[in-house]
């Protein structure tokens, strides 16, 4: 399939992703009645719902990557060209903002926003980096051991990871950004968004090098024993 096609598959499903987070983030806050709780448990089980389903409807096409993170894990491991990072990332990006924008014209909110949420400080990092680093870690084994159960996995960490990480797992660049631009349940304030990003790329990184270390011994161990 063409890169332009591939392409737009990305943007497509990155923007249903975001006007899942965040509209779900919206109607949440709206019926909780002030109940945080109650918001991010009706938020996270919107969010790993729809992604399994858009994981499951956009791999064959693209496969469903949705973040610039895991496109740049998949480049480095050698299962798509590095010259499609690119049209990738942009898609993913403009899908993202595209989402957000949606969700807003679905709750009748103005269609561009600033957040004013903040979401600052070395915890809020530190769970960026660990949802970031728990989902690439998922993605490497995965796609080497439980391809056809790898989407609801990944559903289930996401859900998941908005409880046991203080930033609520955006693990995302893409997400991250646009939701900069949402004044909402799902929002981050934009002074937040750079360090969020590099925590994320960080444990991305840390997860990649970790696992491909993790199989590559596992390679040679399996070469020894067969001489």
């Amino acid at each position: 399939m063409s890169i332009g096609r591939r392409a737009l598959a990305e943007a497509v499903g990155t923007a249903l992703l975001l006007a899942a987070i965040v509209g779900s983030g919206i109607m949440a806050e709206r019926l909780a009645g002030g109940n945080l709780a109650l918001a991010l448990l009706a938020n996270s089980l919107a969010t790993g719902g729809a992604l399994v389903a858009l994981i499951l409807t956009f791999a064959p096409i693209s496969g469903a990557h949705f973040n610039p993170a895991v496109t740049v894990a998949a480049i480095i491991a050698g299962d798509m060209r590095g010259r499609d990072a690119v049209p990738y990332i942009a898609a993913q990006v403009i899908g993202a903002l595209l989402g957000v924008w949606l969700a807003h014209l679905m709750f009748d909110l103005p269609i561009i926003e600033v957040s004013a949420r903040e979401r600052s400080g070395l915890g809020q990092c530190a769970g960026e980096f660990t949802a970031s680093f728990g989902l690439i870690a998922l993605i490497e084994s995965g796609r080497r051991r439980f391809v056809a159960a790898l989407p609801g996995a990944v559903a289930a960490y996401i859900a998941a990871a908005y409880w046991f990480t203080s930033s609520t797992s955006f693990a995302n660049p893409a997400v991250t950004l646009a939701r900069s631009l949402s004044d909402t349940f799902a929002g981050i304030a934009p002074d937040n968004v750079p360090a969020f990003i590099a925590a994320q790329l960080a444990g991305a990184a840390v997860a990649l090098a970790t696992f491909r270390w993790f199989y590559r011994c596992e390679h040679v161990a399996t070469r020894a024993t067969r001489r």
